[in-house]
Order: C-alpha cells, then sequence, then structure tokens
C-alpha cells in the first residue's frame, strides 16, 4: 500500500527563529496517527506547515503521491486535507449553522445536505443550530470545530490540541465520535495531543516530537503505563 502522506526533511520558521528542523516521516490511508510532545517542540508548526499555512523553507510533503509542498492552503483544501487549529477558531459573531456553511466554500458548489449528514455524528450541535459560535462552551467550540472540518469532506485531517481547555465529559464524546468515523469512513488524521488517555485511545501508531524533529516511535506500553521519555530542554 502506498502512503497517503509522506513527509521528508521539512524545515519551516517564524521569521529567522528555526522551529521544524527536519521533520521526517509516512502514513498510510485510513491511519490515526498520533504526535506527542511538548508545548514549544514544533507540534503546532508542523499542523500548520503541512496545511500551507505557513510555509515550508526545506524539505518536501507529499500527499497522495503529489508534491504539494508549495501549493497554497486553499487547493490543499480541495485535494482532501482539512486543519482542526489550536484554539478552534470558530467564527464568534456567525450562528452555529452559519459556521458549518463555512466548511462548504471550497466546494463548487454549495451543498447543504453535507452539513446534514455531518450533524448525524454530532446530535449535541443540532439544538444550537441558531445559537452564535461564541456563546458556545469550550467544549461545544471543539465539537463545532470539528464538525466544519467535517464539512470540506477531507480525506485527511490534521487535528491540534483537541482536548485543550475542554471538559472531561465532551472530550469522551470526541473520542467516540472519531473513533465511530474512523470504523464507518475512509478517514485518516493526525492528532497533536499532550493528554494520553486521549491520544492513547484514538492513535494506531504515536510519534514524539523534540525540538522539531520527530525522535521516534512510543511504544504502546509507554503509553498505556504513562511512562514518556520527552526532554523539556
Amino acid at each position: 500500500m502506498s502512503a497517503l502522506l509522506q513527509v521528508a526533511g521539512l524545515r519551516a520558521n517564524y521569521g529567522r527563529v528555526p522551529i521544524l528542523m527536519g521533520v521526517t516521516f509516512a502514513m498510510e490511508p485510513g491511519e490515526y496517527l498520533g504526535i506527542l510532545g511538548h508545548n514549544g517542540m514544533g507540534k503546532t508548526t508542523l499542523m500548520r506547515t503541512l496545511m500551507g499555512a505557513l510555509p515550508a523553507t526545506g524539505g518536501a510533503v507529499h500527499y497522495r503521491g503529489r508534491n504539494i509542498t508549495a501549493l497554497a492552503t486553499h487547493d490543499r483544501a480541495r485535494l482532501g486535507l482539512g486543519l482542526v487549529p489550536q484554539g478552534r477558531e470558530i467564527f464568534p459573531s456567525l450562528s452555529v449553522y452559519e459556521n458549518l456553511r463555512m466548511g462548504l466554500v471550497t466546494a463548487a458548489k454549495e451543498d447543504l445536505s453535507i452539513i446534514d449528514a455531518v450533524l448525524e455524528d454530532f446530535p449535541r450541535l443540532v439544538r444550537l443550530l441558531d445559537r452564535r459560535g461564541g456563546a458556545l462552551s469550550g467544549g461545544e467550540q471543539q465539537l463545532l470545530a470539528l464538525a466544519r472540518c467535517l464539512c470540506t469532506q477531507p480525506d485527511l485531517i490534521l487535528l491540534d490540541e483537541p482536548t485543550e481547555g475542554i471538559q472531561p465529559s465532551i472530550i469522551d464524546e470526541i473520542i467516540e465520535t472519531l473513533a465511530g468515523l474512523k470504523a464507518r469512513k475512509s478517514l485518516s488524521m493526525i492528532i497533536v495531543e499532550q493528554n494520553l488517555d486521549f491520544i492513547t485511545s484514538l492513535s494506531d501508531r504515536v510519534l514524539s516530537i523534540q525540538k522539531g524533529q520527530i525522535s521516534g516511535t512510543v511504544a504502546r506500553e509507554d503509553l498505556l503505563a504513562g511512562k514518556i521519555a520527552m526532554s523539556c530542554a
């Protein structure tokens, strides 16, 4: 089976400050890949660079065999990549339904039936469709951000720190929803997270990132035992 995503020697900077220092990994279609690391190790920068929101300064990204390293974000979205960003970045002044419609903007023609299909996996949002996004709880906003991403009908979702500031009951709901999507759809996902229970529950494989580089694969028994050797330096 050919890789869905291949990342080779990927580098990215913020101004003159290098953040990604040669990230290399590959993932298969249908895989849920976890990336674990402390703050400041380059996790969010990696997600933004994969989505094209931050330009790469070196290396290459291939998606389904195509070099997308220089593609704009909207072009990557049309190819099937979707980002659920850290901090959610929903539109606070728009209603829940209007936020979901924003997920249809990359399509050649707006198809509102896509929203109805997505909402089947997010029953909590159905009663909130007329409520402004900014009036939702943090957990509800995270569900909305995930549902909005799914409205783009992605093949690969980049999920960045989804449990940050979220109440435990909704974390469990997100795990259940994502596990259900994996079982029913041909969906792949990269999950950047520090919550060990969350990343262990969903990931087929977990990589460790340190100082802007993938430092290795984290053994599942270490994840289950909570024994993760990652440097904070």
